[in-house]
């Protein structure tokens, strides 16, 4: 499967809970690397902004952590469900047209199918990442339990996946986050 966008250096596959703080991790890494070199890839983008389309409703505001995106959340589920099993890259390929960074962080990986697709893509410049933060550091940051979409498959798809090729642990404490970023960027550098 030939990629739809520039051929990066590395891509990285961020997964993990609500509020385990992947957009932290990601947007730290490209704050530090730069945008010219670092783009942050959200597969839940293209996702919502069809969904916004084909239901009328507000794009800006299902992009944001809000009360509004909280109260389409389970039918959006629902809705790219619906997608995927008709066509399973279908968001990954909308994700990865015309970016040119040499660096990719795909932020929000939540199914298998995702990370198969970027593998059979890009192959060996696919890595793994799961942030993993226990539920009082998430219920911390302002997640509460919700049936039907904490136990979906978009929060539980990679729950069993395996050996993920990076875990970044964000528990609260700030220096062991620190030294586990600095270890991915001295790896992100290496691959310049």
């Amino acid at each position: 499967m030939a990629p739809l966008g520039g051929a990066p250096r590395l891509v990285l596959l961020f997964s993990g809970k609500r509020k385990s703080g992947k957009d932290f991790v990601t947007g730290e890494l490209q704050s530090r690397l730069g945008a010219d070199l670092c783009a942050i890839l959200r597969l839940s983008g293209p996702l919502k902004e069809q969904y916004a389309q084909d239901h009328g409703l507000d794009f800006q505001k299902l992009l944001d952590a809000s009360d509004y995106k909280e109260a389409y959340r389970s039918d959006m589920i629902r809705w790219g469900e619906e997608k995927r099993r008709a066509d399973p890259g279908f968001f990954c390929r909308k994700i990865v047209e015309g970016v040119s960074q040499p660096i990719w962080l795909v932020s929000d990986t939540r199914r298998r199918s995702d990370v198969q697709w970027f593998q059979e893509a890009f192959g060996a410049v696919t890595q793994t990442v799961r942030v993993v933060a226990s539920e009082q550091s998430r219920r911390q940051r302002g997640w509460v339990f919700t049936p039907g979409v904490d136990d979906a498959e978009s929060e539980c798809g990679l729950d069993d996946f395996g050996n993920f090729d990076w875990v970044v642990e964000n528990h609260g404490d700030q220096q062991r986050l620190e030294e586990q970023v600095e270890n991915l960027l001295e790896f992100v550098r290496s691959r310049l």
